[in-house]
């Protein structure tokens, strides 16, 4: 027992004396191992993409973009699965769809908005009062008659979308009423009477500035129902 006690107390003192934890590594040791120069990211996904340098690109104060330099962002095009080509393709057999139930068999399956027999959302919400085509479900759509078209009516007189359309200063169109706006050259007409069915402002204010008067027509009729 002697013996081998003092074989282990020489053990222990030999590992206390040697260096035996050197393969730890210290902040003084790292200092000389060499640091990666790659600039890529985890996030690179497109391998076409790895090795080639875009600092250009990344240099947004110097670099250019023009139509023949763009490019997607690298994960954002991923090619097409090819379905139904066998399991080596990850989606063969049944493509996805399950060996059973409805919306595995062919066509579409449920119909558009079909929510498994509950209440369904558009049942859910709230509708408009009144008729489906009445007041607050369509919106007006007017045929645009600009003041600049008004410069050739004669000083006096009494302009409206047929007279104007004799006259060839505006085109034919499908809508039945017809509303006057401010055009992008100047009006220069001076005492005549417009005829239709809305005015904006802008152009009220232009007409009766230059000594005219401006005449609100029945949408239904077309009488004369204001001025």
């Amino acid at each position: 027992m002697n013996s081998i006690s003092l074989c282990l107390v020489a053990l222990a003192a030999f590992v206390v004396s040697s260096d035996a934890y050197a393969f730890i590594p210290r902040s003084r040791s790292l200092t000389s191992v060499p640091r990666s120069t790659s600039n890529l990211s985890m996030k690179l996904y497109d391998w076409k993409r790895r090795g080639a340098d875009e600092s250009a690109i990344n240099d947004l104060e110097e670099f250019e973009f023009t139509v023949d330099n763009l490019k997607s962002a690298p994960g954002s095009r991923k090619s097409r699965t090819r379905k139904g080509r066998g399991i080596a393709a990850g989606q063969g057999a049944t493509c996805g769809f399950g060996m059973r139930g409805q919306k595995s068999r062919s066509g579409t399956g449920v119909r558009a908005g079909f929510e498994g027999g509950q209440n369904p959302l558009y049942r859910r919400l709230p509708k408009f009062v009144g008729k489906p085509m009445g007041p607050g479900h369509s919106k007006k759509i007017y045929n645009i008659i600009k003041l600049d078209q008004l410069n050739d009516v004669p000083s006096g007189s009494t302009c409206n979308f047929d007279s104007l359309f004799e006259a060839n200063s505006v085109t034919k169109t499908k809508y039945k009423v017809h509303k006057i706006v401010v055009g992008r050259d100047e009006f220069t007409a001076k005492d005549i009477t417009v005829q239709a069915h809305a005015f904006t402002k802008s152009a009220r204010e232009a007409i009766e500035a230059a000594g005219g008067k401006c005449e609100v027509l029945k949408a239904s009729t077309g009488a004369v129902i204001a001025a």
